[in-house]
């Protein structure tokens, strides 16, 4: 009896470990299916931006003013689905992912007025394919990218402070090497992001579907800029 007991109770301690497995794989999914809607919600917008003329009819009636104006917005919603999701209704968090989405495609029309559509067709299938390869490989690697999360912010500081630089002293070869710079760095961004989504959802697997689902939309957020971020250095590459 008292092995059988002992047999039962071991059962009893892996099924739920099973079943926490299989809610963090459905959770990530979720987290990258949601990334990739938001991705295609920025195409479809920026493409019809284009199209109907509503970019540069927006410019022409706002000029820099606008492009300030939305840059403030796309912050404000930034902060607001990533540290403040946690306190939101799912279906709130992620309304403002998706409006994050249509506004960041909307900027992102003006791609078409200095690219023509085979630069950014073969920096999107670049983009795609090393997202690809780098999201699979820190997901299964054993070794802890989580430890470079410092390292990573303060090259993107580093990035940022350069690139505000440039804007007001042009210096030869620069603009390639911080392209190259950004392209990596945020390439290093990806395999964290990979490995942290699979980190919070093991965290926060206790916490409810509520919570997961909020989860969900943070992670998905963070991997959307890294891919955004890779693609429009992928295509400033190609440019300079």
């Amino acid at each position: 009896m008292e092995n059988q007991n002992r047999s039962n109770g071991a059962a009893i301690d892996v099924l739920p470990a099973d079943a926490h497995g299989e809610v963090r794989r459905v959770a990530v999914v979720k987290a990258y299916g949601e990334m990739t809607i938001g991705l295609i919600v920025t195409a479809v917008v920026a493409v019809s931006g284009q199209m109907t003329g509503m970019y540069d009819a927006f410019v022409s009636a706002t000029g820099p003013f606008g492009i300030i104006g939305l840059c403030v917005v796309l912050l404000a919603l930034a902060l607001g689905v990533g540290p403040c999701a946690a306190t939101m209704r799912p279906g709130t968090a992620r309304v403002m992912f998706y409006v994050y989405a249509a506004l960041m495609g909307f900027t992102l029309t003006s791609i078409f007025m200095v690219y023509d559509l085979g630069s950014i067709g073969i920096a999107l299938g670049i983009t795609a394919a090393f997202f690809f390869a780098l999201t699979m490989f820190g997901m299964t690697t054993k070794s802890d990218m989580l430890k470079a999360g410092p390292i990573l912010m303060v090259g993107l500081i580093v990035l940022i402070i350069s690139q505000v630089v440039l804007m007001f002293l042009q210096v030869d070869g620069m603009t390639q090497i911080v392209c190259a710079i950004g392209l990596v760095l945020f390439a290093g961004m990806t395999i964290y992001d990979a490995q942290k989504t699979r980190a919070l959802f093991a965290a926060y697997e206790t916490q409810g579907p509520e919570m997961i689902k909020k989860i969900s939309i943070v992670c998905a957020l963070d991997l959307y800029l890294d891919f955004v971020n890779m693609f429009l250095y992928a295509l400033r590459l190609r440019r300079v």
